[in-house]
């Protein structure tokens, strides 16, 4: 793909020191700007005002974008779907796939420009070959490279990432040296739609329905006694069981066939392989041979070395060099060569 030069943006304003300080950075580069936040319920007309008044303080055009019924489809069903399942999703993932990297890109190119820009720590570069590549942030421990694994050589052709070589410090620093209200702001750490961190009453309330409940069984099918619902649990969970065992128990499997959850010693939790799908591979259309590569399995995870296989079109086949704990349905495998992503896809 030829290297598009960028002229003109369209900033993801969420009202952040992240994303104004890159607005900020993008106009600097000579670049013509305007903001945009995203209105993702249709209940709701507050938005952040720090977005609104940050695009003022740089002079640049603001726009609220309504994308609340592709939010409710793309990231809050496929989320509560996923939890019924006995699955655990990220629902950041399909939220960049959708909205920020779909609908909202779909919106920069309508207003006739040509860019879209977000203040993801990650970066985007053009290689060699004509492909462009995803890489992890030069600030380690900001690397946000994780959920952005399902962007295409379409959509990367179109970002810019100008927080991609910097830390938080130098954000926050360049955010004070302008100015800017964001500059101290807290950061968010919860999922946005659940900001109190209780998934079941969130899917419980969303969807009018009690969560069904279901027994614990061991790994033998003996039973231990009534759950509060497999959307209450994930793999690996310890606390809330509420189980008198003569062992630490741990959540080491949901079924959601028969909404019941397999508990067992933290020992089960270590598993080597894993199977992906819904992949997207972005320096390569296809492994065609087997790959030594390093992967994460959740997003805090330190990536591990591994031995890909894509097994057909759709899916991977995944083999640690050593076991991992707790590898969980519904969460995302990305697979890195130093600092590019190669690709992932949902663990199932």
């Amino acid at each position: 793909m030829p290297r598009i030069h960028h002229k003109s943006a369209l900033i993801a304003m969420s009202g952040g020191v992240d994303s104004t300080v890159a607005a900020v950075l993008t106009q600097n580069c000579g670049i013509d700007c305007a903001g945009a936040m995203m209105k993702l319920y249709p209940e709701r007309d507050d938005f952040d005002s720090d977005a609104r008044a940050v695009a003022g303080r740089l002079g640049i055009p603001f726009f609220v974008f309504d994308f609340s019924e592709c939010f409710a489809g793309q990231v809050i069903k496929p989320f509560i779907d996923a939890y019924r399942g006995g699955r655990t999703p990220n629902p950041c993932i399909n939220c960049n796939k959708h909205l920020k990297f779909g609908c909202l890109l779909e919106k920069a190119h309508e207003l006739g420009r040509d860019s879209l820009v977000t203040g993801h720590y990650a970066r985007v570069e053009h290689s060699g070959d004509g492909r462009y590549l995803l890489k992890k942030s030069e600030d380690v421990s900001k690397d946000q490279s994780y959920v952005l694994y399902l962007l295409t050589q379409e959509q990367l052709s179109h970002t810019r990432f100008p927080l991609g070589g910097l830390t938080k410090s130098e954000v926050r620093e360049i955010a004070q040296n302008a100015g800017l209200q964001t500059a101290h702001k807290k950061e968010s750490q919860d999922i946005c739609f659940i900001p109190d961190g209780d998934y079941a009453k969130f899917i419980a309330d969303r969807t009018g329905e009690t969560p069904r409940k279901g027994r614990f069984i061991d790994s033998s099918g003996a039973d231990l006694g009534e759950n509060r619902g497999i959307i209450g649990y994930t793999i690996g969970q310890r606390r809330g069981l509420g189980l008198a065992m003569p062992y630490p128990p741990y959540v080491i499997d949901i079924l959601p066939e028969s909404d019941a959850v397999v508990v067992g010693g933290d020992e089960m939790l270590y598993s080597k392989t894993l199977y992906a799908r819904d992949i997207n591979l972005i320096p390569i259309d296809k492994l065609n041979a087997p790959l030594k590569a390093r992967v994460k399995i959740r997003y805090k995870h330190r990536e591990q070395p591994a031995t890909v296989c894509q097994t057909s079109d759709d899916s991977l086949r995944i083999e640690f060099d050593e076991p991992q704990r707790a590898i969980t349905k519904g969460q995302a495998a990305v697979i890195y060569d130093g600092d590019i992503v190669i690709g992932g896809g949902t663990i199932f």
